[in-house]
């Protein structure tokens, strides 16, 4: 794998202070719930026709990934993110004993799964929707579970993509990749640690595609969706890697 399957640290994490001003809507198959901030700002006009799809941690459409998208709505893009959990996201710092991947597996209850085959579905959904709103140019956004999705569906019509400490990448669905992609890794990262940050830069200079790969001082993974914003280096970082973010899509998809 280019980066670890999911561990503790992808259920822990803060809440963002913050009041959402996007709204809740359905996907175009009318079932599937999303949340969309519209683009607003000077930059909207002159990116009217570009979108970003923001694939989320397993908390879903929660407020820190309602307020992430809000703030690409002010750089001028209509912002996208859709329920990957069909409403059965998980919770935030759950008691001791939580098993993620039985969650994984089979939802709460049993019968509400999270494997590869519905949230690829609900992924290519949302790029669907996005394409039948007449938006012609696709950034994707990934944090932590949402990575690899974002990797996995770039063949369905993503232009560039950026992930913030990935889990759950295959060396195969990275060396797939064939547009532009940015990484923003933590220092501290049992998911996506040294090792796995190197050999994530060989296969992306074998695939011959632009990349960028920056590392964050003094944080832990999910610091970009989820951290400490009452820690100034937390807080600093998760405004840089938002920042990466957005000057990759300049570069790259405007």
């Amino acid at each position: 794998m280019a980066s670890n399957p999911p561990g503790p640290c992808c259920v822990r994490g803060n809440l963002f202070g913050g009041e959402p001003k996007g709204k809740l809507t359905k996907l175009a198959d009318d079932k599937t719930d999303a949340y969309i901030a519209t683009a607003s700002g000077p930059n909207a006009e002159s990116r009217k026709n570009t979108a970003i799809l923001i694939v989320t941690d397993i908390f879903g459409i929660w407020p820190n990934s309602k307020l992430i998208a809000d703030e690409f709505a002010v750089e001028g893009y209509t912002t996208l993110v859709p329920d990957l959990f069909n409403g059965d996201q998980a919770s935030l710092n759950p008691p001791a004993g939580f098993d993620i991947f039985k969650w994984l597996a089979e939802g709460t209850g049993g019968k509400n799964p999270h494997t590869k085959e519905i949230v690829d579905g609900i992924v290519a959904e949302a790029i669907k929707t996005l394409k039948g709103q007449g938006f012609t140019k696709i950034g994707a956004v990934g944090y932590c579970f949402g990575a690899k999705y974002v990797v996995r569906q770039a063949k369905l019509g993503i232009d560039v993509a950026y992930v913030a400490h990935p889990s759950f990448v295959d060396e195969e669905e990275l060396a797939s990749l064939k547009i532009p992609f940015a990484i923003a890794a933590a220092e501290t990262d049992t998911i996506f640690p040294n090792e796995k940050r190197y050999q994530s830069e060989e296969i992306l200079k074998k695939t011959g595609v632009p990349y960028q790969i920056n590392l964050y001082q003094g944080v832990e993974h999910g610091f970009a969706v989820r951290g400490d914003l009452s820690k100034k280096v937390v807080k600093y970082a998760k405004k840089s890697a938002f920042n990466q973010a957005i000057e990759w899509f300049e570069e790259f998809l405007v």
